[in-house]
Protein backbone atom coordinates (compact mmCIF):
# COMPACT_ATOMS: atom_id res chain seq x y z
CA UNK A 1 0.00 0.00 0.00
CA UNK A 2 2.47 2.37 1.03
CA UNK A 3 4.96 3.78 -2.13
CA UNK A 4 8.08 2.45 -1.32
CA UNK A 5 10.12 5.21 -3.16
CA UNK A 6 8.22 7.99 -1.13
CA UNK A 7 10.58 7.96 1.97
CA UNK A 8 7.33 6.70 4.13
CA UNK A 9 7.73 3.25 5.66
CA UNK A 10 4.71 1.09 4.26
CA UNK A 11 1.54 1.01 5.82
CA UNK A 12 1.54 -2.69 6.71
CA UNK A 13 0.17 -1.38 10.31
CA UNK A 14 -3.24 -2.79 10.53
CA UNK A 15 -5.27 -1.35 13.35
CA UNK A 16 -8.60 -2.78 13.33
CA UNK A 17 -8.62 -6.31 12.19
CA UNK A 18 -11.88 -8.40 11.37
CA UNK A 19 -13.00 -11.04 13.30
CA UNK A 20 -13.37 -14.40 11.15
CA UNK A 21 -15.60 -16.58 13.11
CA UNK A 22 -17.10 -19.32 10.94
CA UNK A 23 -20.66 -18.15 8.83
CA UNK A 24 -23.74 -19.54 10.56
CA UNK A 25 -25.03 -18.82 7.21
CA UNK A 26 -26.05 -21.97 5.37
CA UNK A 27 -24.81 -20.63 1.89
CA UNK A 28 -23.01 -17.81 0.79
CA UNK A 29 -24.44 -14.59 0.52
CA UNK A 30 -25.49 -13.32 -3.00
CA UNK A 31 -24.34 -9.88 -3.26
CA UNK A 32 -25.31 -7.19 -5.38
CA UNK A 33 -22.54 -4.13 -5.97
CA UNK A 34 -23.47 -0.33 -6.63
CA UNK A 35 -20.53 1.44 -8.22
CA UNK A 36 -19.69 4.56 -10.17
CA UNK A 37 -15.56 5.08 -10.15
CA UNK A 38 -12.49 2.90 -10.56
CA UNK A 39 -14.43 -0.26 -8.93
CA UNK A 40 -11.22 -1.15 -6.56
CA UNK A 41 -13.32 -1.65 -3.84
CA UNK A 42 -15.73 -4.03 -6.40
CA UNK A 43 -12.75 -5.74 -6.90
CA UNK A 44 -11.51 -6.59 -3.83
CA UNK A 45 -14.97 -7.56 -2.98
CA UNK A 46 -15.10 -10.58 -5.63
CA UNK A 47 -11.48 -11.59 -5.27
CA UNK A 48 -12.31 -11.90 -1.58
CA UNK A 49 -15.67 -13.58 -2.26
CA UNK A 50 -14.07 -15.96 -4.63
CA UNK A 51 -10.35 -16.76 -2.06
CA UNK A 52 -12.30 -17.77 0.92
CA UNK A 53 -12.26 -14.66 2.32
CA UNK A 54 -15.46 -13.64 2.56
CA UNK A 55 -18.85 -15.77 2.99
CA UNK A 56 -20.33 -14.70 -0.09
CA UNK A 57 -20.89 -14.17 -3.71
CA UNK A 58 -21.01 -11.04 -5.86
CA UNK A 59 -23.36 -11.73 -8.53
CA UNK A 60 -24.08 -8.39 -9.94
CA UNK A 61 -22.77 -4.50 -10.45
CA UNK A 62 -24.82 -2.03 -11.30
CA UNK A 63 -22.71 1.59 -12.19
CA UNK A 64 -24.28 4.79 -12.83
CA UNK A 65 -22.64 6.21 -15.61
CA UNK A 66 -21.85 4.58 -19.22
CA UNK A 67 -17.82 5.25 -19.02
CA UNK A 68 -17.47 3.86 -15.64
CA UNK A 69 -14.18 1.94 -14.84
CA UNK A 70 -15.49 -0.70 -13.02
CA UNK A 71 -17.55 -1.97 -16.19
CA UNK A 72 -14.05 -2.70 -17.52
CA UNK A 73 -13.10 -4.57 -13.92
CA UNK A 74 -16.96 -6.57 -14.33
CA UNK A 75 -15.84 -8.25 -17.55
CA UNK A 76 -12.54 -9.15 -17.03
CA UNK A 77 -13.97 -10.66 -13.87
CA UNK A 78 -16.62 -12.50 -15.90
CA UNK A 79 -19.46 -10.59 -13.15
CA UNK A 80 -22.55 -9.49 -14.83
CA UNK A 81 -22.87 -5.81 -15.09
CA UNK A 82 -25.52 -3.19 -16.04
CA UNK A 83 -25.32 0.68 -16.65
CA UNK A 84 -28.29 2.46 -15.16
CA UNK A 85 -27.82 5.72 -16.00
CA UNK A 86 -29.52 7.90 -12.70
CA UNK A 87 -29.86 11.03 -16.05
CA UNK A 88 -32.30 8.78 -17.19
CA UNK A 89 -34.69 8.59 -14.29
CA UNK A 90 -36.89 11.36 -13.32
CA UNK A 91 -35.90 11.06 -9.86
CA UNK A 92 -33.75 9.77 -7.12
CA UNK A 93 -36.98 6.84 -6.39
CA UNK A 94 -37.33 6.11 -9.87
CA UNK A 95 -33.28 5.04 -10.05
CA UNK A 96 -33.51 3.17 -6.70
CA UNK A 97 -37.38 1.50 -7.83
CA UNK A 98 -35.43 0.00 -10.65
CA UNK A 99 -32.29 -0.99 -9.11
CA UNK A 100 -34.82 -3.08 -5.96
CA UNK A 101 -36.25 -4.52 -9.02
CA UNK A 102 -32.59 -5.59 -10.79
CA UNK A 103 -31.01 -6.70 -7.88
CA UNK A 104 -34.43 -8.38 -6.79
CA UNK A 105 -34.47 -10.23 -10.20
CA UNK A 106 -30.37 -11.53 -9.27
CA UNK A 107 -32.11 -12.84 -5.76
CA UNK A 108 -29.18 -10.63 -4.08
CA UNK A 109 -29.24 -10.67 0.00
CA UNK A 110 -27.01 -7.73 0.41
CA UNK A 111 -25.98 -4.43 -1.88
CA UNK A 112 -23.12 -3.33 -1.41
CA UNK A 113 -22.18 0.49 -2.57
CA UNK A 114 -18.68 0.20 -3.50
CA UNK A 115 -17.51 3.94 -4.52
CA UNK A 116 -21.59 4.80 -5.85
CA UNK A 117 -21.63 8.40 -5.93
CA UNK A 118 -25.21 8.50 -5.52
CA UNK A 119 -27.40 9.78 -2.22
CA UNK A 120 -30.41 6.71 -1.73
CA UNK A 121 -33.60 7.50 -1.18
CA UNK A 122 -35.67 5.80 1.47
CA UNK A 123 -37.27 3.48 -1.63
CA UNK A 124 -33.24 1.58 -1.70
CA UNK A 125 -32.98 1.75 2.48
CA UNK A 126 -36.05 0.19 3.03
CA UNK A 127 -36.40 -2.62 0.44
CA UNK A 128 -33.02 -3.85 1.59
CA UNK A 129 -33.55 -2.47 5.44
CA UNK A 130 -30.38 -3.63 7.34
CA UNK A 131 -29.12 -5.24 4.07
CA UNK A 132 -27.44 -2.11 1.97
CA UNK A 133 -23.71 -1.70 3.14
CA UNK A 134 -21.44 1.65 2.25
CA UNK A 135 -17.98 1.33 2.42
CA UNK A 136 -16.87 4.93 2.66
CA UNK A 137 -13.24 6.24 2.99
CA UNK A 138 -12.79 7.80 6.08
CA UNK A 139 -13.42 7.20 9.99
CA UNK A 140 -17.06 8.12 10.38
CA UNK A 141 -18.18 10.36 11.96
CA UNK A 142 -15.45 12.01 10.34
CA UNK A 143 -15.49 13.40 7.08
CA UNK A 144 -18.93 12.52 6.13
CA UNK A 145 -20.10 12.84 2.28
CA UNK A 146 -17.71 13.88 -0.73
CA UNK A 147 -14.05 14.05 -0.83
CA UNK A 148 -13.65 12.20 2.24
CA UNK A 149 -9.55 11.78 2.04
CA UNK A 150 -9.12 15.01 0.30
CA UNK A 151 -10.80 16.77 3.12
CA UNK A 152 -8.73 14.35 5.43
CA UNK A 153 -5.20 15.66 4.11
CA UNK A 154 -6.26 19.17 4.07
CA UNK A 155 -7.23 18.69 7.80
CA UNK A 156 -3.98 17.25 8.66
CA UNK A 157 -4.95 14.58 10.68
CA UNK A 158 -2.46 11.72 11.30
CA UNK A 159 -4.92 8.49 11.27
CA UNK A 160 -7.74 7.87 8.57
CA UNK A 161 -9.14 4.67 7.26
CA UNK A 162 -12.32 3.12 6.04
CA UNK A 163 -15.67 2.64 7.43
CA UNK A 164 -17.98 -0.21 5.99
CA UNK A 165 -21.17 0.40 8.18
CA UNK A 166 -25.47 0.19 7.17
CA UNK A 167 -27.14 2.47 5.06
CA UNK A 168 -29.46 4.83 6.71
CA UNK A 169 -31.44 7.89 4.85
CA UNK A 170 -28.92 10.76 6.31
CA UNK A 171 -25.72 10.78 4.68
CA UNK A 172 -22.92 8.18 5.70
CA UNK A 173 -24.79 8.12 9.43
CA UNK A 174 -25.76 4.55 9.41
CA UNK A 175 -24.48 2.05 12.33
CA UNK A 176 -20.77 1.57 11.63
CA UNK A 177 -20.31 -2.54 11.03
CA UNK A 178 -16.13 -1.98 10.60
CA UNK A 179 -13.74 0.48 10.59
CA UNK A 180 -9.79 -0.12 9.73
CA UNK A 181 -7.47 2.59 10.18
CA UNK A 182 -4.25 3.89 8.48
CA UNK A 183 -1.19 6.71 9.44
CA UNK A 184 -1.05 9.31 7.36
CA UNK A 185 2.62 10.37 7.12
CA UNK A 186 3.70 14.19 6.44
CA UNK A 187 4.42 13.77 2.43
CA UNK A 188 1.25 11.75 1.82
CA UNK A 189 -0.61 12.68 -1.35
CA UNK A 190 -3.87 11.51 -2.22
CA UNK A 191 -2.45 9.08 -4.22
CA UNK A 192 0.27 7.82 -2.10
CA UNK A 193 -2.72 7.51 1.10
CA UNK A 194 -5.10 6.22 -1.67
Amino acid sequence: MGDEGSGSPPRTVTLVVPHRAPSPLPRPLRLGVLASGQGSNFEALVRASRHGGLHGEVVGLVVNTPHCKALARARRLDVEAAVMDHRRYASREALDHALVDHFRALQVDVLVMAGWMRIVSPVLCQAYDKRLVNIHPSLLPAFRGLNAMERALAAGVCITGCTAHLVAPEVDAGPILIQAAVPVYPNDTMATMA
